[in-house]
């Protein structure tokens, strides 16, 4: 059996964390010697009689050999701390996962990603900004990474993916089990299109509660920075933000009206620190993620369109407001926005604020 194969099981037994599987590495100095390590020497290093007593009954009825052939046959493909394909993003958290399971495609290009989380029960406005921010970013060449949740979630993702954008979803169960059922065929467009769905736990893991919290450091820890764009004060976002924050990734949030109980949490944080953001020029130029904005870039990125030659021909008489141009072109709200970041950028139309637009 490979040193992969051996961590992999390892990590499979799930009573074992990330910072207890790193001391066992430290100790033993491969994997193959912490599966095969004796129980007395697993209780001289401070295993708990009881928990070495469980490993050593799991590794008589572990499989190794079967549990690769299910991974094989899923289609999902197993990244240890120690390849070099491992997103570098994660590698330097203390935390990282020591595995991570795949389904998918993980690129380099995904070291330039956001994720983009909020609230599960959006209004218009949230879903508006949600889209507009994402597909935006995607047409940047920016990696959208959330949690398939309902909500802003999969709006985000499904916006990235609108305008040919990659997105990574990171799940709180194993990927053998796509949670929640209802966003299963949205994850599995991930797989056939643009993105990857990732997880840190083992087939056959059913989520608990306590599971979205710590599978939410890895959304943040995948990312270069965290978009809240619609969320309650007592939510599972703050969760995501908190680990943004230990992780020492900024954090942005979206204003919302003061009425509203779903801006609550972006208003918040906002008072506390995070970037108030009301464009993806706010994040851009944050992060530095214009991809070293020089025009011949962002040509790359975005080439010249039949939609922006339109709304150039629109804005020829005079400035309008985004609505008017949605209504004109007859097209959605989130691609006009993202397609007028763009031109902006490019210098071809110019923001007068209010979400009017005139040409250069």
């Amino acid at each position: 059996m490979k040193e992969n194969q051996y961590l992999t099981a390892i990590c499979s037994f799930e009573y074992f964390g990330p910072a207890r599987i790193n001391l066992l590495l430290s100790y033993f100095k491969s994997a193959e010697r912490v599966w095969k390590a004796p129980e007395k020497k697993l209780l001289e290093i401070g295993i708990k009689p009881s928990a070495a007593q469980k490993f050593e009954k799991y590794r008589e009825d572990f499989d190794i050999e079967e549990y690769f052939e299910k991974l094989d046959k899923l289609s999902i493909k197993i990244l240890t701390i120690f390849d070099k394909d491992y997103p570098g993003n994660l590698k330097d958290l203390a935390d990282a996962p020591p595995v991570l399971y795949v389904r998918g495609e993980l690129k380099k290009s995904d070291s330039r990603a956001v994720a983009v989380v909020g609230t599960r029960m959006m209004t218009s406005y949230g879903r508006e900004v949600t889209q507009k921010i994402s597909t935006s970013l995607a047409n940047f060449g920016i990696t959208i990474v959330s949690g398939l949740a309902l909500g802003v979630d999969a709006t985000a993702q499904r916006s990235a993916l609108s305008v040919g954008g990659r997105t990574i979803a990171v799940l709180a169960s194993g990927l053998d089990i796509i949670s929640p059922l209802t966003n299963k065929s949205l994850a599995l467009e991930f797989i056939k299109r643009n993105g990857a769905i990732v997880s840190e736990y083992p087939l056959g893991h059913v989520p608990f509660r306590s599971d979205f919290a710590v599978r939410n450091r890895l959304i943040s820890g995948l990312s270069k920075a965290v978009v809240v764009t619609e969320g309650r004060m007592k939510s599972g976002t703050f969760y995501t933000v908190k680990a943004a924050l230990d992780q020492g990734r900024p954090v942005f949030a979206v204003p919302g009206q003061i009425t509203s109980p779903a801006s609550e949490g972006p208003n918040y944080l906002i008072q506390n620190g995070a970037k108030l953001t009301t464009s993806v020029n706010d994040i851009l130029e944050e992060l530095d993620l214009q991809i070293k904005v020089d025009r011949e870039k962002i040509e790359e990125i975005a080439p010249g369109s039949p939609e922006e030659a339109n709304i150039l021909k629109i804005l020829e008489k005079e400035a309008l407001h985004l609505d008017e141009l949605v209504r004109i072109t007859n097209k959605p709200t989130g691609e006009i926005s993202a397609t007028l970041t763009i031109m902006e950028m490019k210098g071809m139309v110019k923001s007068l604020g209010g979400g009017i637009y005139k040409k250069q």
